[in-house]
């Protein structure tokens, strides 16, 4: 293992010779990888999603080299490298995990544990941390939850659900593209709100949902034999109709 470890970051430093190195892999920086690492961190779940072993392990690569990626640029510019990233995870794990890792009994709640690690980075507000580039549902869900720890939540989800209700009518009643942005924002967040408050992740659902309608409207291409686009809207509704008969059979 550390051999082939050793040998991918021997490959992404002649990557990045100045000298001898590959054009495109020296031009780039932080901000540039860093929608690849976004993207390639997707492709992982996607695979996980498919059950598909044989790809995970591979995308998994491609994860890995990013990590190698950014390490690498970090250390040419002195500021940290592979083994000071690889250091801090495992100092964390053990931190997090000490009723494992030592001799002692306590068992910390895993959010008190991250909350002190915040504390100690001198982030003072519950909004800290949450990263940006986060998916817009997920971070939503993650910003609600940091909120609710310190009270600010409904009890139970009629709260949410007559705020989402609320929210729809603000939309219907927007007078320009910039209130309807407003608006449609507000609302997709109360959605994330009610469905958090019976418990079901947003970006799992949104994502369950999505894989459902895209394996219906194959189904309803499949039926109409190539004539889908010539149908009218009633045809197809009928169509999708019977496609969800179909999956209840």
């Amino acid at each position: 293992m550390p051999d082939q470890l050793n040998r991918l970051l021997a490959i992404m430093a002649q990557l990045r010779d100045p000298e001898d190195g590959c054009e495109w892999d020296i031009a780039q920086n932080f901000e540039s990888i860093a929608p690849y690492t976004i993207e390639e961190a997707y492709e992982v779940a996607d695979a996980i999603a498919r059950k598909d072993m044989d790809d995970l392990r591979g995308e998994l690569g491609d994860l890995l080299l990013q990590v190698v990626f950014h390490s690498r640029m970090a250390e040419e510019k002195e500021h940290f490298d592979f083994n000071d990233v690889a250091r801090a995870i495992a100092d964390k794990m053990e931190a997090r995990h000490p009723h494992i890792f030592t001799s002692t009994q306590q068992r910390n709640a895993w959010e008190d544990i991250k909350a002190g690690e915040r504390e100690a980075r001198g982030e003072t507000s519950a909004m800290d941390g949450v990263a940006r580039a986060l998916p817009a549902l997920l971070r939503a869900e993650k910003l609600q939850k940091r909120a609710a720890r310190h009270g600010f939540g409904w009890p139970d989800p009629s709260g949410p659900e007559a705020k989402v209700q609320e929210e729809i009518t603000e939309l219907a009643e927007a007078c320009n593209e910039t209130e309807k942005q407003e608006e449609a924002g507000d609302l997709l967040f109360a959605v994330v709100n009610l469905v958090r408050a019976y418990g079901i992740g947003a970006e799992d659902a949104l994502r369950a949902a999505n894989d459902k309608f895209e394996r219906r409207y194959r189904a309803m291409e499949d039926m109409a034999k190539g004539r889908f686009d010539t149908l009218s809207l009633e045809d197809q509704e009928r169509l999708w109709q019977a496609v969800k008969k179909t999956e209840k059979l």
